[in-house]
């Protein structure tokens, strides 16, 4: 077994020659957000990850085994479900109610500009469908946010601004709670149901 204890966040810094030459392993989720784990990379070689505790290996990560040798991460693709708002009359802000929900649900949860995706489950996607949202499960790599605390979080630099950068930004838009147009004549609120 060939022991790897270092990981190269997304292969910054490495020439591309040499990720081209480098040996893949193909991961889920449940084995990436693990610091320790067993795998086989495409050389056939036993890899015994030990990474330090808390770690996370994402897609397009670089594992270092302790001969030298490199092995991208290649995120595989799983059941997800994705999230997305209704395009007759939904609004950006339906995504982030969504967001907002699940998050008081410690649910992991990846947001990408128009969609979420989240682990399949049936309760979840039938509160998301309640609030308007197009629910469906497709196979697709997952990568949930990581922790606001967590270093490095999720493929954002660390930035600081202060509360005047952007004034805007607290002005609440003054509209009833959640109901819209359909423009064929009928409203929809909280507690309607229907199918996308």
């Amino acid at each position: 077994m060939l022991t790897v204890n270092k990981l190269i966040g997304q292969g910054r810094g490495l020439a591309p020659a040499l990720l081209k030459r480098a040996s893949t392993v193909v991961l889920d989720w449940d084995t990436r957000q693990k610091s320790r784990f067993d795998t086989e990379d495409s050389q056939g070689r036993t890899l015994g990850v030990f990474l330090p505790r808390g770690a996370t290996v994402r897609g397009g990560d670089v594992l270092v085994a302790e001969d030298g040798s490199l092995v991208k991460v290649i995120a595989t693709p799983q059941p997800v479900l994705v999230v997305r708002t209704c395009p007759e009359h939904g609004t950006p802000l339906d995504l982030l109610r969504a967001a907002y929900h699940l998050g008081n649900r410690h649910v992991q949860l990846e947001v990408q500009p128009d969609h979420l995706h989240l682990e399949p489950d049936h309760v979840l996607a039938d509160m998301l469908r309640h609030m308007h949202l197009i629910v469906t499960e497709e196979l697709a790599p997952f990568e949930p946010e990581a922790g606001a605390y967590s270093a490095g979080g999720h493929g954002h630099a660390h930035h600081d601004h202060g509360h005047d950068a952007h004034p805007h930004a607290h002005q609440p838009e003054h509209k009833p709670e959640h109901q819209h147009a359909h423009g064929h004549g009928h409203v929809h609120g909280p507690g309607c149901n229907h199918d996308h």
